[in-house]
């Protein structure tokens, strides 16, 4: 794992893109502690800041392949690689090291873009040929890992992060108030997008080709959700399932480095850690989040499947006080507008995992958007078969949804009842099985200036995607909407890779297997209803886990939220407080924001979800503001050593320090 930057095609010379791109490593040397390697021509300057894991001593990037005219920087993991290292070796490839690195490198030699499909593994890269002049940059189907990458006039920048933009004079960084309404709407950015206007994601499952006659973004994957259905009886089911995560569990272990999991009391880590326990030749360690306040708390059942697993168990205690002194820094990492303080503990456990010597950690990211694990999609099916259903059961089937919020209680039942008989006597429109949530963000929208829905942008691309008509098609396209918004641009991103790599640690989620994506779309709903959430998961481990573990309803992860800082007070409260402060962000309605503000700083009783999230919003998006598009983090950062490789005369030399007038 690693991060990458580059100028390609900079008017500014070789030297001084290559001084530029030093400075953009330094930048996220968070990514890639272990090592910086830099190449540069005329035409190009790439670099990669690595965070050593495959081949250590054989895997320095950039690197080249034997002619010198082929030229990679590679963040990410390709788990198969061995297996692809034999076919290739078997069409005459020849190798230099045992690294992943390589492997990508002649995999795109041999196949071009079609080398991209058979890759299992997290990645985002960028591919440079010297002689035909051209750049590739790639992001795997799920936009694991980030490449973000900005245009001036001739001249593209390519980054793991925003922040190495900061070095660049000609990139400014202002919000774009259209993206920002579709974040609030939908809890994240969209796959190719940042907050900022002009900065750019390469799309998840996608190539990005530049070349002297112009770009062009080819998609090359994406989740295929509407797979034929098993043939096979419960029980074989089962025994694949086992089987198939036992695969894709062994092939994240593979690494040069010490291993752990994240345990946080569910289903689907204890599954992760069950596998990765029985795999690993020494007690594995893992690593939870335990919270003072009761509500978020699940240390019991961290502690319980500690035990079962008999691991050397480590827990990060949070309270409030630790949300508010990490949250500028978990921004900064985070680099968007987020609407709860959830990935704030992340950032602290992956400190706790690198403290204990831990580079990488699996996860279980990835189980409950392909296994049906959220309420989100029992709402779904009962919308769908609403009109043969009696009044009863649909009564039942309300009751038993979401029973973590407020809004679900026996209280607002009959107003319940009223929307779902509505809703389901109407035709659904693109965004079906996410109505509830949606209509719940909109509040954040008015945090505006230019009021706009937010929704436009993601009902275009559901327009684009292929569904089909079967009988699972709203489920599909509730899946579809989930992976391509919470999961990619939250969970895998701010949650995942940003707070894990914020200390230099990988993340790796075996649900994310091509082998587990397929399989789940063709066993769900195939031996149940759906209304008992991951049911094939949990028949295929349910003699491995504790029985508490198994029978535990669905508890989603989270952690106190503006609350937190209406009892904290941090001094940076002021960045919202302040009128003046406000005014700074051109693109707010000051006064909404003021109002908002007031109300939820006064708030004798707990803070509605709406507002909490409405104030997350604005006070990250004022901290976002501060440090990215005020100027304030413009000052020229300090540049450590760094491998270089000058292609202009084909040499490697070491460069100690970039002088600022090379």
């Amino acid at each position: 794992m690693c991060g990458i930057a580059g100028l390609f095609r900079s008017g500014a010379g070789a030297l001084r893109a290559r001084d530029t791109v030093g400075r953009m490593l330094t930048r996220i040397e968070h990514r890639g502690p272990d090592e910086f390697g830099l190449y540069f021509d005329d035409e190009i300057a790439m670099g990669t800041a690595r965070l050593s894991i495959v081949d250590i001593a054989g895997g320095a990037q950039p690197m080249g392949d034997a002619s010198g005219r082929h030229w990679i920087a590679f963040n990410g993991e390709i788990y198969n690689h061995d297996e692809l290292r034999s076919q290739l070796a078997s069409r005459g490839h020849v190798f230099r090291t045992r690294s992943d690195t390589e492997v990508l490198l002649h995999a795109w030699l041999a196949w071009g873009e079609e080398a991209f499909p058979r890759l299992n593994g997290p990645f985002a890269v960028a591919l440079y040929d010297r002689i035909a002049g051209t750049l590739v940059l790639a992001r795997d189907p799920f936009g694991e890992r980030p490449l973000y990458y900005a245009v001036n006039g001739q001249e593209w920048a390519f980054a793991s992060e925003i922040k190495c933009f900061l070095e660049h004079d000609a990139i400014n960084m202002r919000f774009d108030a259209k993206r920002l309404a579709s974040i609030f709407r939908i809890w994240a950015p969209l796959d190719d997008q940042s907050c900022f206007d002009g900065i750019d994601q390469v799309p998840a499952g996608a190539v990005l080709t530049l070349t002297a006659g112009g770009s062009r973004i080819a998609h090359y994957g994406s989740p295929q959700l509407a797979a034929p259905p098993s043939p096979l009886t419960e029980g074989e089911a089962i025994e694949l399932t086992r089987a198939k995560l036992e695969q894709s569990v062994r092939l994240r272990l593979r690494s040069d480095v010490r291993t752990g999991t994240y345990l946080s009391g569910g289903l689907d880590s204890a599954i992760i850690t069950s596998l990765a326990a029985e795999i690993a030749p020494t007690p594995i360690k893992t690593f939870s989040v335990t919270f003072d306040d009761a509500r978020f708390d699940e240390s019991s059942d961290q502690a319980l499947l500690s035990r079962h697993f008999a691991t050397d168990h480590h827990s990060v205690r949070v309270d409030d006080q630790a949300i508010v002194a990490a949250f500028p820094d978990a921004i900064w990492h985070a680099e968007v507008p987020v609407f709860r303080s959830a990935f704030v503990p992340m950032l602290l456990l992956s400190r706790a995992a690198r403290s204990e010597g831990v580079k990488v950690v699996l996860t279980g990211e990835g189980a409950d958007e392909l296994f049906l694990g959220y309420d989100l999609f029992k709402e779904v099916l009962l919308r769908s078969a609403w009109r043969d259903l009696d009044v009863s059961q649909r009564q039942d089937r309300l009751a038993s949804l979401y029973p973590y919020l407020d809004q679900f209680s026996q209280n607002n039942q009959a107003a319940l009842y009223a929307y779902f008989d509505r809703m389901s006597s109407s035709e659904p429109d693109e965004l079906f099985s996410h109505d509830l949530r949606y209509r719940g963000t909109k509040l954040a929208t008015r945090l505006l200036a230019d009021a706009d829905d937010g929704l436009g942008q993601l009902r275009q691309r559901i327009e684009g995607a292929q569904f089909g008509a079967t009988a699972s098609a709203a489920i599909h396209k509730a899946q579809w909407i989930e992976i391509r918004t919470l999961m990619s641009g939250y969970l895998l991103s701010t949650q995942g890779d940003r707070m894990a790599m914020a200390n230099g640690v990988e993340n790796r989620c075996p649900f994310l297997d091509p082998e587990i994506v397929n399989w789940g779309n063709a066993t769900n709903l195939r031996f149940d209803d759906g209304r008992n959430e991951k049911y094939l998961l949990k028949r295929a481990f349910a003699d491995r886990l504790p029985p508490r573990t198994v029978a535990r309803p669905k508890q989603p992860y989270l952690a106190p939220d503006a609350a937190a800082f209406v009892n904290g007070r941090p001094d940076y409260l002021e960045l919202i407080m302040s009128a003046a402060e406000l005014k700074k962000i051109e693109v707010l309605d000051v006064g909404f924001c003021q109002r908002l503000v007031a109300k939820v700083m006064s708030a004798q009783a707990e803070i509605g979800q709406a507002e909490s999230q409405a104030f997350m919003f604005l006070l990250s998006t004022a901290m976002v503001y501060r440090q990215f598009a005020s100027g304030a983090e413009r000052a020229r950062v300090p540049l450590r050593s760094c491998r270089t490789v000058d292609g202009r005369e084909s040499r490697v030399c070491a460069v100690e320090s970039f002088p600022a007038d090379a």
